[in-house]
């Protein structure tokens, strides 16, 4: 199986290489609001040009693109968090919100309730950070998801969250699901794999899946990338191509 993931070494590298350049600057705005949670949307809205060029020459940068709104929210958190020096602060307050949720219905209800107006959900966020005694940038980040209707996100933009750190950590995390638990033997052959393909810079750490609905091969996934080398999609590839009509070429 690694050996498969080998030969496709290349096109594993272009799609690492492949990164939006715009991706930090679409989330200036939420990052103003985190750090001064005063700053209305419409002001940040106002101040984006001139809130990027300081952001700039604060020579701050995420150490990986993340796409998308939770990536946006996420990348927000993590320059803020850097700024403050509170990045593993952050880091565990988020993880322990994230478990909290799993572990209360009552909040997760008002996380995922958007029915729920936004002064009590604004009143409801600020008495869970005082008892908890959150730090500032985290209830900054809380207030931001609670006026903008977010707070149903916060498992997904933790996640985002959790990613920047480990490319901070010189982590790299990588998803592989199987039919069955690799093997000491392949699994170790596999992270060397990977190892070479994300680079000596970078801690490889594994998490496996197994998904037995996909019938056989292995499905890789890191940095926003899905690389599938299933059993299911392929035959599901060919499938679509017998399915094709052929073209009489006389």
């Amino acid at each position: 199986m690694a050996g498969r993931i080998r030969s496709r070494l290349p096109l594993l590298k272009r799609f690492i290489a492949t990164a939006d350049p715009l991706s930090a600057q679409r989330s200036t705005i939420v990052q103003q609001s985190l750090l001064c949670p005063a700053f209305s949307a419409s002001e940040c809205s106002r101040n984006y040009a001139t809130s990027s060029s300081t952001s700039k020459a604060e020579n701050v940068k995420v150490p990986l693109a993340l796409f998308g709104g939770t990536g946006n929210y996420a990348s927000a958190l993590y320059l803020s968090a850097v700024k403050a020096n509170a990045l593993d602060k952050v880091e565990s307050e988020l993880l322990d919100l994230v478990e909290a949720s799993k572990r209360s219905t009552t909040f997760r209800q008002f996380t995922k309730d958007l029915s729920v107006p936004k002064e009590v959900r604004l009143k409801g966020i600020n008495a869970i950070c005082d008892e908890a005694k959150l730090s500032d940038i985290t209830r900054n980040f809380l207030v931001v998801l609670a006026e903008n209707g977010r707070l149903r996100n916060i498992e997904s933009i933790t996640k985002r969250f959790i990613e920047l750190t480990m490319a901070h950590k010189g982590e790299a995390n990588v998803t592989v699901t199987s039919v069955i638990h690799l093997p000491p033997e392949e699994e170790k052959e596999l992270r060397e794999t990977l190892q070479d393909i994300i680079g000596k810079g970078k801690k490889v750490k594994i998490q496996q899946k197994i998904d037995p609905s996909i019938l056989g091969g292995l499905v890789v996934e890191f940095s926003q990338k899905v690389f599938d080398m299933s059993i299911k999609t392929r035959a599901k590839q060919m499938e679509r191509f017998l399915r094709e009509p052929i073209t009489d070429i006389f």
